[in-house]
């Protein structure tokens, strides 16, 4: 489907912003470490250009333009490790939640946490692979979910648990869809170089330290059942982007309990992806005003 290789938004040395594919070391994979883009011109989802031109990158962004996403679909007890430690049940369907628009941020943003989000305990970190919808999908098979992927990402689904499931009223979209609580990158590797998205490790490292290690191996719903599942009735657009959820190891989890602290600084990998790098800051309402 795609021209580019390693997609990403960045802004440029010139002061202009501009998608591009990422020029890496021989030997590198991790998107973060680009130092340079050939600029991709036309449109990303459809008949697109890798130019010859390079430009040098000052800033990865979030790796599509807030004009180009559509809805941000995520799943919940996805791997089987995590819903043991959550003490739930497998799930026999996707549990599916919706993220706003307004919660995605780019892979070295950092983590904004409202007043509203200091009250009580609970803020969590959750690595998630991202699988990105390239064109019009309704009622594909599992067989053919993938021709429809533009790529992956890697993201952090953070999360309040107080406010997701005691202050919630039940739903999950609240706890989770702070803005800026969905940073994502450090850009799309397209399928060309992603061909099996269920053989991948992916983890979590808080100031340094190693908290989540797994396989997209593990996931109950892998990225073709859930294509296939979320397009049931349901067109997925280009510019869809779709959590996959999180493996073991989040806070939530441990014994005891670790939460996120103002200053922390969380670092979600995906092999042959890269890493998101984002720094949690409290702030004050003023902060926040637009």
């Amino acid at each position: 489907m795609a021209a580019f290789s390693r997609l990403v938004r960045f802004l440029a040395r010139d002061g202009r912003t501009y998608y591009g594919d990422a020029i890496l070391p021989r030997g590198v994979t991790d998107i973060a470490q680009a130092r340079q883009a050939r600029i991709v011109q036309g449109d990303i989802f459809g008949r697109h250009n890798v130019t010859d031109r390079v430009a040098d990158i000052r800033l990865l962004l979030a790796p599509l333009a807030p004009e180009d996403v559509r809805t941000v679909r995520c799943l919940g007890l996805n791997y089987a490790a995590h819903a043991r430690e959550s003490k739930m049940p497998i799930p026999e369907y996707p549990i599916v939640f919706y993220k706003p628009a307004t919660a995605l941020s780019g892979p070295t943003d950092p983590i904004p946490v409202h007043p509203i989000a200091q009250q009580g305990t609970g803020l969590d970190y959750e690595c998630e692979l991202v699988a990105v919808i390239g064109k019009p999908c309704a009622d594909v098979s599992e067989a053919r979910a993938l021709d429809y992927v533009l790529g992956y990402a890697v993201g952090n689904d953070v999360s309040h648990r107080d406010w997701q499931i005691r202050r919630g009223g039940g739903q999950w979209s609240l706890g989770k869809g702070f803005d800026g609580w969905a940073p994502y990158g450090p850009g799309i590797v397209s399928t060309s170089l992603i061909a099996d998205p269920q053989a991948l490790r992916i983890g979590t490292r808080l100031n340094g330290k190693q908290v989540q290690q797994a396989s997209t191996a593990d996931m109950i719903f892998g990225v073709r059942k859930t294509i296939a599942f979320l397009s049931q009735g349901t067109t997925l657009m280009p510019g869809d982007l779709i959590f996959t959820g999180t493996p073991q190891g989040v806070g939530m989890g441990m014994n005891p309990q670790v939460w996120l602290k103002d200053g922390d600084v969380v670092e979600v990998e995906l092999e042959g992806v890269g890493t998101c790098t984002n720094k949690v800051e409290f702030g004050t309402t003023r902060d926040h005003k637009l």
